[in-house]
């Protein structure tokens, strides 16, 4: 580094684009190589809306974030994301998106504020201290402002990592899987946080397998292996698969789950402690199967409600591995 700050960057201020949409993306198709990585995915994100990513690894969900807010050119598709064309505007989109990996990538051997000193530099940011110094009173981060960030705790450094992506005042936010090796309550202060930011108007687009932030997003979209296979607020996306679920207790539940598998009437059997959750979409033939394995063999059975768990383990293995063996 010379010292020198960076020419200020030219401000272009995002788009009203269509009413209260953030993102509106229509049929994105994305190949790396052989594989058809993302199939068609059409989907609108509000502004100030959390929207969540589910599904497996390697699924396609960072591929279509990424796309989404012009990070990455689709093969084919269209869309806008703050009022700006995703593929022929995206270094507009780019200057108000703020980008969180997975992966910590900042510099260890130096304090928070100068790591957002620095990003400050490399967005060419003219009012660089006072934005370094709002950033750091926002996240809470003033008592540690001269700590070196190698001694940081997880949760510190996913603090840093969002204060340094929110600097330039982004009005969308990709965060992929954020809270990942996070401790509990490092992980619901952070989600705290990006309740606040979505009530200021930032939206958020966020990858998790962790089920219960999925269940503090507004909206969810579950893909797997390209392919959008349910979306809408978590009340929806359960209902959308029409199971009916039973919570089993008794004796032998692992020997009792393997034989439920074989059943027509079953679509899935998952252990949860000392209970099995079965789960049908035929209502009526699962509860006569379950009450009468209950009269002869002494198990308590009972209807609970269909859990977003439930329905995330019942897509994840119902869903076709179009990848093959070098997914």
């Amino acid at each position: 580094m010379n010292g020198r700050a960076a020419r200020p960057r030219e401000i272009v201020t995002p788009r009203s684009g269509d009413g209260d949409l953030a993102i509106d993306v229509n049929r994105l198709n994305k190949h790396f190589g052989d594989k058809h990585v993302v199939k068609d995915v059409s989907l609108q994100v509000r502004r100030g809306e959390i929207f969540g990513f589910l599904g497996p690894n390697g699924s396609g969900k960072t591929t279509c974030i990424r796309m989404m807010c012009g990070l990455l050119t689709p093969d084919s598709g269209s869309g806008t994301c703050l009022g700006f064309d995703i593929v022929r505007e995206s270094a507009q989109i780019k200057r108000h998106v703020g980008y969180m990996t997975q992966r910590f990538s900042y510099w260890e051997d130096l304090t928070i504020r100068e790591n957002l000193d620095f990003v400050a530099r490399v967005y060419g940011m003219a009012n660089r201290r006072d934005a370094v110094d709002r950033a750091i009173d926002a996240l809470g981060l003033k008592g540690r402002a001269k700590q070196l960030t190698g001694s940081l705790s997880g949760g510190w450094k996913q603090r840093l990592a969002l204060a340094a992506c929110m600097l330039h005042e982004p009005q969308v936010l990709l965060l992929d899987e954020p809270t990942a090796g996070v401790d509990p309550s490092a992980r619901r202060a952070f989600w705290e946080e990006l309740h606040t930011l979505a009530a200021r108007g930032i939206s958020v687009l966020v990858s998790t397998h962790y089920m219960d932030e999925a269940e503090r997003c507004h909206k969810l979209a579950y893909i797997s292996y390209g392919e959008l296979l349910a979306q809408g607020t978590a009340a929806e996306v359960v209902a959308s698969q029409h199971l009916s679920t039973w919570r089993v207790l008794g004796d032998h539940l692992v020997d009792l789950a393997r034989e439920l598998r074989a059943q027509p009437a079953v679509a899935q059997t998952v252990a949860f402690g000392d209970a099995l959750h079965v789960s049908g979409q035929d209502a009526g033939a699962l509860e006569l199967l379950l009450r009468d394995l209950a009269s002869e063999r002494g198990l308590q059975v009972s209807p609970i409600d269909t859990s977003l768990e439930d329905v995330f383990v019942y897509l994840m293995r119902h869903a076709k591995d179009n990848f093959g063996d070098n997914a």
